[in-house]
């Protein structure tokens, strides 16, 4: 059976709630001040089955104190009947109400006249006259509309069979979005705990499965399920749901909050959006202005900020801004929302959400911002998998496009794809890169190496974490090794253990720099295991205390040669010596594997002062293994 959303749209007293009653039988005012004052206060349901058709009504409050209710209940409408009463014809609220219609994107209705008893043909005539001329150039202009009494019942088959058409002119709703659900009530029902309603605007709901609660980003259960007040075991995008949650009380929960698959989305506190300002709005937007933004369910205090020279959007522009919010809400791409002024309160503006987690942008770089976002709202899927790529600063995944546009995983691979093919992408670890970003951070790396190699030629190379720090400072460790590696297989630089150099690099020493080398390995091969410490070493080899510095980068040319090793801080020996000391170990082992200090003193020839660094050293190496106050020697391995 399909489902679709009805909402009802108009000035308070026009009928709306008596027009949902005589249609499905109930009563959409369900709060008792709603019962004492005769008015609607908060958004009402109702449902009516229609064999091959579900309607699920959304009631709105008409009076303009509780605009704000009935932008609560406007998310998820597929079709708004605008209710215009007979007897007054089009009010302030018919009008306002039908400004948000068409601002949030809604495009297919129909125009309801309302007390069709109560006034004769002549008057009737002119409020649809009225209405024809408050519906032109809308997407209501060639609506039907249809003239009907809640009281006699006149018109209301009519209605019914023009609802029953316009659901099965609808388009089935996408099924490549993943779950959302906009709470818009929460309650508790006796015996069951914490309830919530919403309209599920896309995907489904499964009894037993898990959901998160944003933007909390709590983990819940669902217990149970309603749609239109039947049990079910599922329910579908475009139905009204109410789902039993465990894990949480109802004082917890909230309008605006969402329902939505674990670790799908994201909170958000700053938004990049495309606006138009209404053309009869008492003041356009300014940069700076304090505003009400409802979006989904959600009402939340804003600052705009307008993306252009002039920092202003007049009554009737179209444009870009930021909006930088109060509180954190959850929204994805194309999400559409409705502005209203701080004080008092006013519809002026209604929006499209371009980037749901936008950075606060520098005046130099609007240009290109509003080329990014035009991309975003406008592009095709590659495109906007790109744009978003452009505002990464450490690459997107899959999750962050799933964050970003609320696209189920299988659209997210096909839109990448579509994106990798006509080279607006380039992938790193799973990281996604606007093509030449990723080109030109590559050769920002090696330009770097460069320079290093240019400043220091005796070095090995520039450190990894170095490069790191500088390039990947905040982005996931993988990413890092990724571009490095990838690097690395295509020949442009060579990683040796903790430094990467380009493989040109050449630490070929000649002149007096070969010299004091020689010397050098030649004062450690010569003290054998009495080897000196460094400064005597470079003392001895003619280095004046000045010319410490470069002294120990030749002898780090002897150490990445294999001709020294540190054994201790600054206490090297020549590798010869080592290698000695380590033969005659493993031949004592061959009739005692057992030594203590004494022994090995003995053995190596030396005192105290180097035989306990030794030692460690040669138990580090495994060819000692230290058992209580004595060691052994180890075998070859």
């Amino acid at each position: 059976m399909k489902s679709i959303i009805v909402g009802t749209a108009g000035h308070i007293d026009h009928g709306k709630t008596a027009l949902v009653r005589a249609l499905t039988g109930i009563d959409a005012d369900r709060l008792p001040e709603e019962k004492r004052r005769g008015i609607t206060i908060d958004i009402g349901f109702a449902d009516l089955d229609m064999d091959d058709v579900r309607i699920g009504f959304v009631d709105v409050p008409g009076h303009e104190k509780f605009v704000k209710n009935m932008l609560a209940g406007a998310h998820g409408v597929d079709v708004v009947a605008l209710v215009i009463a007979a007897d007054e014809s089009v009010m302030p609220q018919t009008r306002e109400h039908f400004e948000i219609c068409r601002l949030l994107g809604i495009n297919r209705g129909l125009i309801v006249i309302t007390k069709k008893d109560l006034v004769d043909e002549e008057m009737l005539a002119l409020v649809r006259e009225e209405a024809k001329e408050l519906a032109t150039e809308s997407f209501l202009e060639t609506a039907p509309i249809l003239a009907v009494s809640s009281r006699t019942g006149e018109g209301l088959s009519e209605l019914k069979t023009a609802l029953h058409s316009l659901a099965l002119q609808l388009p089935e709703r996408s099924e490549e979005f993943i779950t959302r659900l906009p709470i818009d009530r929460a309650f508790t029902m006796s015996g069951f705990g914490a309830v919530v309603t919403g309209t599920l605007i896309a995907g489904a709901i499964d009894e037993g499965a898990e959901l998160e609660l944003l933007p909390e980003g709590r983990q819940l259960r669902v217990r149970g399920l309603q749609v239109h007040g039947a049990k079910v075991e599922r329910a579908t995008a475009g139905q009204r749901t109410a789902v039993n949650l465990t894990g949480v009380e109802t004082a917890e929960l909230e309008r605006g909050m969402v329902l939505a698959p674990p670790r799908r989305l994201r909170p958000t506190q700053i938004i990049d959006a495309r606006v138009t300002v209404l053309a009869d709005a008492a003041r356009g937007l300014r940069s700076r202005q304090r505003v009400r933004m409802h979006i989904g369910a959600a009402e939340v205090l804003a600052r705009v900020r307008v993306l252009d020279e002039s920092k202003a959007l007049d009554p009737g522009a179209t444009g870009l801004v930021q909006l930088r919010l109060e509180t954190s809400i959850v929204c994805v791409l194309t999400d559409r929302f409705i502005i209203r002024s701080y004080s008092p309160q006013r519809t002026i503006a209604g929006g499209i959400v371009a980037d749901p987690f936008a950075p606060k942008h520098r005046g130099r770089e609007l240009a290109t911002v509003r080329e990014r976002l035009t991309s975003l709202l406008d592009g095709q899927r590659a495109e906007k998998v790109a744009a978003f790529a452009a505002s990464a600063a450490h690459g997107l995944t899959p999750a962050d496009i799933v964050a970003r546009t609320g696209w189920r995983d299988a659209t997210v691979a096909a839109a990448v794809d579509s994106a990798r093919a006509a080279e607006l992408i380039a992938d790193a670890g799973g990281h996604f890169f606007p093509t030449d970003a990723l080109a030109t951070l590559r050769e920002n790396i090696v330009k770097d190496i460069r320079a290093h190699h240019a400043a220091e030629p005796l070095s090995r190379g520039l450190g990894l974490e170095i490069l790191r720090g500088r390039f990947f400072a905040h982005a996931p460790a993988d990413l890092f090794r990724s571009v490095i590696s990838d690097l690395e297989k295509a020949g442009t630089l060579v990683v040796e253990k903790d430094v990467a150099r380009l493989p040109e690099h050449s630490r070929a020493v000649s002149g007096e720099d070969a010299a004091l080398r020689d010397r050098l390995e030649k004062i450690y091969r010569e003290a054998g295991l009495s080897a000196p410490n460094l400064s005597e070493a470079l003392a001895r080899a003619g280095v004046a205390a000045v010319q410490q510095q470069h002294g120990r980068k030749i002898l780090q040319v002897l150490i990445d040669a294999g001709d020294l090793v540190r054994v201790d801080g600054e206490m090297f020996f020549h590798a010869s010596a080592l290698g000695d000391l380590k033969a005659k170990l493993r031949a004592r082992a061959a009739t005692d594997p057992i030594i203590d200090v004494a022994a090995f003193k003995e053995i190596a020839g030396v005192s105290r002062k180097y035989a306990i660094p030794l030692l460690e050293f040669l138990d580090r190496e495994r060819v000692t293994r230290r058992e209580g106050d004595k060691r052994r020697v180890m075998g070859d391995e």
